[in-house]
């Protein structure tokens, strides 16, 4: 694993590679008690010819400063940073699997670890990596899922912290999920936390929606994160010459386009999955089936086409990949 320190006299400091182990900590730890931690997630991807590559790595670490700033944590060296994470990697490039659709998941984290009980910004912090292979995220096949629109809950307001890759907002996602999962539907599509009518994000995704052949999806208002894979789909749309929309789009919008015959798709997308076709959605007492409930050709486009560019089967045409 990687580890580097901060104190406020130091800085960031001692940038080391060490044995995979536990992290010591007092029970007063800040992180214990007042969540300040922030993390990111990403992949590495083994290419048939043997090569180790990253996908946008640079923007995940630009991320998790952007997440350190509203989460009152010192800014890391982003350079030092990913060059950390290749030299972790050249060291554990054997873990990195090589059937079709695995990859080895990349997990950089900082917390807060000052032992101190008292509401402020620590004054120390650890940076870590971890790694760990997973399989392909569809062994079965690329099949929709079933999501849940809850009103009764919401995961963030702007102004707070939406935005930010930290750990309390995937704590408060989790109450709503156990419910959705009673319901016998895969995760929950969430509403913005104000007039709770305009869609905003899905449990571990942003979401997408195809209606009379423009791409839709919800704008980045400061309560949404800014997923990288999104930002992948909606670059790839434009290079595609599709019709590309980021604005405002309610529950009812959708629903209402379900009734006219005028959605075609909705489908999520994340650094786990890639993309998540949606093929049954209920809101209220209605449950609605997208597409016949089957892959529509957009998402299966755009699936095959970011998996390729990961994993070198066709060429990057825009300069994501960086070689590990």
């Amino acid at each position: 694993m990687f580890n580097m320190d901060y104190d406020t006299e130091k800085g960031w400091h001692s940038p080391r590679i060490e044995p995979y182990s536990p992290i010591n900590m007092d029970p007063s730890t800040m992180v214990l008690h007042y969540g300040q931690a922030v993390f990111e997630g990403l992949k590495a991807y083994r290419t048939d010819s043997g090569d180790i590559q990253l996908f946008r790595p640079r923007d995940n670490f630009r991320r998790l400063n952007r997440s350190c700033e509203k989460l009152c944590i010192p800014q890391f060296d982003e350079d030092l940073a990913l060059e950390g994470l290749k030299q972790l990697l050249a060291i554990e490039k054997e873990w990195i699997p090589s059937a079709s659709g695995t990859s080895l998941y990349i997990r950089p984290t900082i917390i807060a670890m000052d032992p101190f009980l008292g509401v402020r910004a620590s004054f120390t912090y650890r940076f870590f990596i971890i790694l760990s292979p997973v399989g392909a995220y569809y062994p079965e096949g690329f099949n929709p899922v079933k999501i849940w629109v809850t009103r009764n809950h919401v995961r963030a307001v702007r102004g707070g912290v939406g935005d930010a890759k930290t750990a309390g907002n995937y704590a408060a996602s989790l109450y709503a999920g156990e419910e959705a999962h009673r319901h016998g539907f895969t995760q929950v599509l969430w509403l913005d936390g104000v007039e709770r009518k305009y869609i905003e994000e899905v449990g571990a995704m942003n979401i997408f929606f195809l209606i009379n052949d423009e791409m839709i999806t919800p704008e980045l208002n400061g309560s949404i994160l800014p997923g990288i894979t999104r930002d992948s789909v909606v670059a790839l749309a434009k290079h595609w010459n599709m019709k590309v929309s980021e604005r405002k789009i309610s529950i009812d919008d959708v629903m209402q386009a379900h009734d006219s015959g005028t959605l075609q798709e909705v489908f999520g997308s994340g650094t786990a999955a890639i993309i998540s076709p949606v093929g049954k959605l209920k809101y209220g007492d209605r449950t609605i089936t997208i597409g016949d409930g089957k892959v529509g050709p957009v998402a299966d486009k755009f699936y095959n086409a970011i998996m390729d560019i990961q994993y070198g089967k066709i060429a990057d045409p825009m300069g994501w990949i960086e070689p590990a």
